[in-house]
């Protein structure tokens, strides 16, 4: 009997050390609130790189509703636990970022802790923004703190328990956020580290180009391997990439320059807004993102030569869906066989990555919206059928691009894909009209 005290004693003592580790784990101090900075306190050489920056890292997008001010937030990212809605990024002092310091954004970007020491949904890619130098979220920081405020009350996340208690967040950062910072490979040039610095860090790429476990967390094993994002398929960057044509430094560029390519179509979903925020950054950037990406994609396979893949674009007529070739003769065939070049015309379907895709979402998605023409900018044009084609139409169009124009196997599931997509389109399908950033004087940015 004279054990149990000291039995119990060392319980209590486990116990309390086991409570001591996991409140140094999740406990995060608030940063004392500051006085919003005047806007005229900050050089505006570093305000016009933090709006470079912004438009890198795609800020705009994710910060800003569809019908919203500038910054905002308040726009929904649904999540396979649930909705999570962005933040209030403008300087307002009550609903902003305007009572932040210098060292709270940063830490914010770093860490995944705002001001008052709340851990923050790794919605907010801070496990990519570990990469970001000191030097750029000053800059990003100047940037935002310059913006007109707007009072925005956010809106309550909508997320069951126990994940919307935020102390677990610091249990998912334990397991997968990585402190390290980016570091230059001394083997590579200076344009492909530049390239890796942005991919890796502020563009964020791989949040949708890579696949996430059942926590939510990328796969590092399977980086740019592809992923998913409002409903789109986010295609495979790496050797692994379904694209008819294998991408290359050049096409890449004029790919995420222009927003399309005739070897490979055209940007639509998530992926146009990118295309739009990176039309305000400097060339030498995006020159860098794909000479980067060129390089994870591999070296050029001759069966994914152009001549090589036309060549072999016409299967046996036997292949093809009666009704889908039908339907693709009298909507489709004059534009995508018209021979005119993009963007006057349609993208050889040969070529397309839609097409030869894992999935027909993105298919699915382009079908039914189309490709709407984006005011005093010279890009491909493709009316939506949303409203002229009933669902059993639209499968058998699916079907019949599948068979005609790749070597893929069949698609299963159709017609679930696109009873989603006919359900998502109005909220999901949405295109810029233009850059929420662009610079003041139009003639900074890079047109086709």
């Amino acid at each position: 009997m004279a054990r149990s005290p000291r039995i119990i004693a060392g319980i209590v003592a486990v116990a309390l050390i086991v409570g001591a580790a996991a409140f140094a784990i999740v406990w995060r101090p608030a940063i004392a609130a500051i006085e919003r900075p005047a806007p005229a306190s900050f050089d505006p050489a570093v305000v016009r790189r933090g709006r470079e920056l912004a438009a890198l890292g795609n800020c705009s997008s994710c910060h800003t509703r569809r019908d919203g001010q500038d910054f905002a937030g308040g726009l929904p990212v649904p999540t396979p636990f649930g909705v999570i809605f962005s933040s209030n990024i403008t300087p307002d002092t009550e609903t902003g970022i305007g009572r932040w310091s210098e060292d709270a954004f940063g830490r914010a970007m770093r860490t995944g802790v705002n001001r008052e020491g709340q851990h923050l949904y790794p919605t907010f890619p801070y496990d990519h923004f570990t990469n970001v130098t000191d030097e750029d979220d000053r800059a990003l920081y100047a940037f935002l703190m310059t913006r007109p405020p707007v009072h925005a009350v956010a809106r309550p996340n909508e997320i069951a328990f126990p994940l919307d208690r935020r102390p677990i967040i610091a249990g998912w950062k334990l397991l997968f956020l990585r402190r390290d910072t980016f570091q230059p490979d001394p083997a590579k040039s200076a344009e492909w580290n530049r390239g890796a610095y942005l991919v890796d860090g502020l563009a964020h790429c791989g949040a949708c180009h890579t696949p996430r476990n059942a926590l939510g967390a990328e796969r590092a094993s399977a980086q740019f391997a592809g992923g998913e994002a409002d409903n789109w398929r986010a295609y495979a960057l790496n050797d692994r990439a379904h694209a008819p044509v294998q991408w290359n430094a050049e096409s890449l560029y004029a790919y995420l320059r222009n927003g399309w390519h005739p070897d490979h179509g055209t940007a639509r979903g998530p992926m146009a807004e990118v295309v739009s925020n990176l039309s305000t950054v400097p060339d030498s950037d995006v020159r860098a993102i794909a000479i980067y990406m060129a390089d994870v994609s591999g070296a050029a396979k001759p069966e994914r030569d152009r001549s090589a893949v036309l060549a072999q674009a016409e299967p046996a007529p036997t292949q093809a869906d009666p009704a889908g070739a039908a339907i693709y003769a009298a909507a489709c065939a004059s534009c995508h066989e018209s021979g005119r070049p993009l963007p006057y015309g349609g993208v050889n379907l040969a070529l397309s990555s839609a097409v030869t895709s894992p999935d027909p979402r993105n298919l699915a998605n382009i079908v039914l919206a189309g490709v709407p023409a984006v005011a005093v900018e010279r890009s491909p044009i493709m009316p939506g059928f949303a409203d002229s084609m009933n669902d059993a139409q639209v499968v058998s169009l699916l079907n019949y691009l599948r068979t005609r124009f790749s070597k893929q196997s069949p698609w299963t599931g159709v017609e679930r894909t696109l009873a989603d997509a006919r359900r998502t389109q109005t909220a999901l399908l949405q295109t810029s009209a233009g850059p929420r950033n662009a610079p003041a004087d139009p003639s900074q940015r890079d047109q086709p």
